[in-house]
């Protein structure tokens, strides 16, 4: 195996090499990324050419070069031959916007998997959950297949077993009949929740607090993320949206994931203290919106997301649209590792993002 997926052999915890080690290994790793994609992408070589004279080699991670992710919605950027394609995603933008194109090989689409195996049996253990998808099946069909959106249904799919529906594809209404077989089903067994948090928010919860339903779910963990464009509109934070999914779903565990489909795989999970962890084949930067220089922490700025996974394409520096601050190193009480952080939403006048921003009333 290459030695750029060397992340995915570490040791089972994604969450523990000391800081001063990850980065080393992070820069080593990411300067190889950084020289393969500038000999196999003419496009990155040239930006490279135009705004770094050239350069590969970096000795920082905050010297590397970052693309602006919105780069993938102008053109598309691969690194390996068009026959060795054996992917493409697409971003779930809202209508009217051009999606970004990610480009997989089956080594990168392999470092996905494994990559997100590997923080979610950190949350999850090694035993698959009967699971309830908080969304509807067609959400795996026609255009949507591939969207963020269907690829977050399908990577978390893995974790789970008897997978049933919450809401029907007709109207995105929640099947209470089926919901509440389900949970009669596994009433004495933990069970997973998945779902993109404006859609649980609106045609599940809302759904449930109009109809005057009261039910518990049980042992249950939701994993939820995308979406929150359109609740910060309504004035919902995190807490409130924890606050009625426990009062009125009965939910025990919430986690909520900040993502991408242009890095694919590398999430950030958030922890039982609320914050942010980048996993040990990723990493952030904050930066300042004005000038671009790293942030101190506690101070706020545009996120930059690294990644050792993107290899078929250079995507492995982003500088993303999204807000946030890194609020310590080693110092979260959840006993993760590295650095912490909080996301304070999007830049002003930046476009709308967002797996389950795009439903409309048809998918």
């Amino acid at each position: 195996m290459d030695a750029l997926y060397q992340t995915a052999y570490l040791a089972n915890d994604p969450f523990a090499e000391a800081p001063a080690a990850k980065e080393a290994r992070l820069l080593d790793e990411l300067n190889a990324l950084t020289m393969r994609h500038a000999t196999n992408c003419i496009e990155y070589r040239r930006i490279l050419d135009a705004a770094f004279s050239g350069r590969t080699n970096f000795d920082s991670l905050v010297d590397l070069p970052y693309l602006p992710v919105r780069l993938f919605k102008e053109i598309e950027l691969v690194s390996v031959p068009q026959d060795e394609i054996v992917k493409t995603l697409t971003s779930s933008g809202t209508t009217g916007q051009i999606p970004s194109r990610i480009m997989l090989d089956k080594n990168t689409a392999a470092a996905q998997a494994r990559a997100l195996v590997r923080i979610m049996r950190s949350y999850l253990g090694n035993k698959r959950l009967p699971m309830l998808i908080l969304d509807c099946p067609e959400a795996l069909k026609g255009r949507t297949a591939h969207s963020a959106r269907g690829a977050g249904i399908i990577g978390f799919s893995q974790f789970g077993s008897d997978h049933t529906y919450a809401l029907k594809d007709e109207t995105m209404e929640a099947d209470w009949p089926t919901i509440s077989a389900f949970l009669e089903k596994h009433q004495k067994e933990k069970i997973l929740l998945f779902g993109f948090t404006f859609m649980i928010w609106q045609y599940l919860l809302r759904n449930a607090e109009k109809a005057g339903y009261n039910i518990d779910f049980g042992d249950s963990i939701l994993i939820h993320g995308g979406g929150w464009k359109k609740l910060a509109d309504q004035q919902v934070s995190n807490d409130e949206f924890k606050e009625r999914l426990r009062k009125t779903l009965g939910i025990r565990e919430i986690y909520n994931y900040y993502g991408m489909v242009e890095q694919t795989g590398s999430i950030y999970m958030e922890c039982e203290s609320g914050y942010f962890h980048p996993a040990d084949y990723s990493e952030i930067i904050i930066r300042d919106p004005r000038n671009l220089k790293e942030q101190e922490v506690g101070k706020a700025g545009l996120i930059e997301t690294i990644s050792t996974i993107p290899w078929s394409y250079p995507g492995h520096v982003l500088l993303t649209e999204d807000l946030g601050v890194v609020h310590g190193l080693d110092g979260c009480d959840c006993s993760r590792r590295g650095r912490y952080f909080s996301i304070l939403g999007r830049l002003t006048n930046a476009e709308l993002r967002g797996c389950s921003d795009t439903y409309g009333g048809a998918l």
